[in-house]
């Protein structure tokens, strides 16, 4: 499963960061790594981008980019 078929609420591991040259290492700097936990918090109306939190901090995405990285244990995220 890849990043951009997370509905808000669901979190996963990243398994991998898939694209080429400045985008991939464009990924990486943000912090999206291997390993690294990763929830949606919000979509935009219109889809895009979506809001992820990780690493304490929350990042905007494009669609077309979160589609590059490979989610592994999906789970519903618990509200407080």
């Amino acid at each position: 499963m890849t990043l951009d078929q997370l509905k808000p609420g669901e979190g996963g591991v990243i398994t991998s960061i898939g694209g080429e040259g400045a985008l991939r290492r464009h990924l990486l700097d943000m912090g999206l790594t291997p390993k690294t936990y990763v929830e949606v918090r919000k979509v935009a109306p219109m889809g895009d981008p979506i809001e992820l939190f990780l690493r304490s901090y929350v990042l905007s995405l494009r669609k077309d980019d979160a589609a590059k990285i490979t989610i592994a244990e999906v789970k519903q995220v618990k509200k407080p």
